[in-house]
């Protein structure tokens, strides 16, 4: 495959954007080699700047669990854009997307709508502080809920595949408010709560955390936290920017029956637009402003155009329930991954929730932030690039999630598959 395009609008990036990207994991750096530069998706189908075709195993990231420009929601975005971009004021679109994610999402009695996943973040810890009169928060190591000050410690995903445990730039004061937790592991967040008692505010969770790869919560593990943060009056926030209409229609917390207090969104809610929202109880939600003394505002907060896209997405989620058919596409990738890796006595593991995945080359199962560093980066980079090659385009990074969407045909699916059975053998004489 040529890659003359991608090497030239990298360099070119380079002299106008730092590392040549705006988001730290396109850069490569987790397996090596110049990034490459999209210039059109169609389906599951994506193309680089030099005509080669790849199928797409992440989606940007999660938001096209529809495929690249379904018809419908091409539609909705061609038809706003023809009306208006942005008003900065309220649109019925507003009221029509929140009344959808009050609908499908069990715990949500309000919802506010932001800009990104991040922005829902950190809105939610502090309207969790706010309701507490507390300060402190507990996170999980290895889970990654943006880039706000508060949650870049012990983070995952880009941070994991940098190897930074944390930011330069984060106050020391910030970080003694942030406690960390084990993922998976129930006495550490009871050791926190009992050191710290009366001054926690909230627990905040990736109910299937999939920003240090895929790692499913253990049996009992969301129900504990649930039980844990009633006894001690702490908030739950789970943070379902990417199991949000990805792990089934109502998200993880309908998959698990399990009920936060506050949930944060993204991802899917806009199509493929920039978004983001956070919603849950009445009594907390009504806290923000205008009803009350929780600041929290936003220019484009309710874009009409993500907004437009969204509303679409949304509805077919509801009308096809895609969910099933992701669920058999996810196992005929994991059981036929696992085959090839059982032939080759390759170290490797697989964790699935739904149409989430990650290869992990390790020989440990991986339940925690712990057991995924001990993967080999290397064999994963050499994974990777050898898929590529194949025409398939897996996370840069061993820390993230694969992503499988409705428009994956039995035949692309069956690539994957093929390209891995070349791949895998060739990456276990490496080591």
């Amino acid at each position: 495959m040529k890659t003359h395009n991608s090497e030239k609008l990298y360099q070119r990036a380079l002299r106008a954007i730092p590392g040549g990207v705006n988001s730290p994991v396109r850069a490569f750096r987790g397996v090596g080699g110049t990034p490459l530069f999209f210039t059109r998706g169609k389906g599951a189908t994506i193309t680089d700047a030099d005509g080669n075709d790849y199928v797409d195993c992440i989606g940007s990231w999660g938001p096209h669990i529809l495929g690249h420009s379904h018809p419908r929601i091409i539609e909705a975005i061609r038809t706003q854009a023809g009306i208006a971009t942005s008003f900065g004021a309220p649109t019925e679109l507003e009221i029509e997307i929140a009344e959808l994610i009050c609908n499908l999402v069990p715990s949500i009695e309000l919802v506010r709508m932001v800009n990104s996943g991040t922005e829902a973040t950190m809105s939610a810890v502090r309207l969790a502080r706010a309701y507490t009169k507390r300060e402190k928060i507990i996170k999980f190591s290895g889970c990654y809920h943006g880039h706000g000050d508060s949650f870049l410690i012990n983070a995952g995903s880009g941070m994991l595949t940098m190897g930074v445990p944390s930011s330069q730039g984060v106050t020391a004061g910030t970080a003694q408010d942030t406690l960390t937790a084990r993922y998976n592991d129930l006495d550490s967040v009871k050791s926190l709560l009992h050191n710290n008692s009366g001054v926690i505010a909230a627990i905040i969770v990736e109910p299937i955390a999939g920003n240090m790869g895929v790692v499913p919560p253990a049996e009992g593990f969301l129900t504990g936290l649930r039980d844990l943060c009633y006894a001690e009056n702490v908030v739950l926030i789970f943070d379902e920017v990417i199991s949000g209409f990805r792990a089934a229609l109502g998200g993880a917390q309908e998959l698990y029956n399990v009920m936060p207090d506050l949930t944060t969104l993204g991802k899917i809610i806009g199509g493929g637009l920039p978004v983001g929202a956070f919603g849950g109880k009445k009594e907390i939600m009504q806290l923000l402003a205008p009803d009350g003394p929780v600041y929290q505002a936003g220019t484009l907060s309710g874009n009409p155009l993500a907004v437009a896209a969204g509303i679409q997405t949304l509805k077919i989620l509801h009308d096809e329930n895609p969910y099933s058919s992701l669920e058999e596409n996810g196992t005929f990738l994991e059981d036929s991954l696992n085959e090839i890796i059982t032939l080759n006595g390759i170290p490797a593991r697989i964790n699935r929730v739904g149409s989430l995945l990650t290869v992990f080359f390790t020989d440990i199962p991986v339940t925690d932030y712990e057991s995924a560093t001990t993967s080999d980066t290397k064999s994963y980079a050499a994974y990777f690039h050898k898929m590529l090659a194949h025409g398939v385009y897996l996370p840069p990074s061993q820390y993230e999630a694969m992503f499988i969407s409705t428009a994956h045909t039995p035949q692309q699916l069956e690539q994957i598959i093929s390209a891995a059975r070349s791949s895998i053998p060739s990456v276990g004489l490496q080591n």
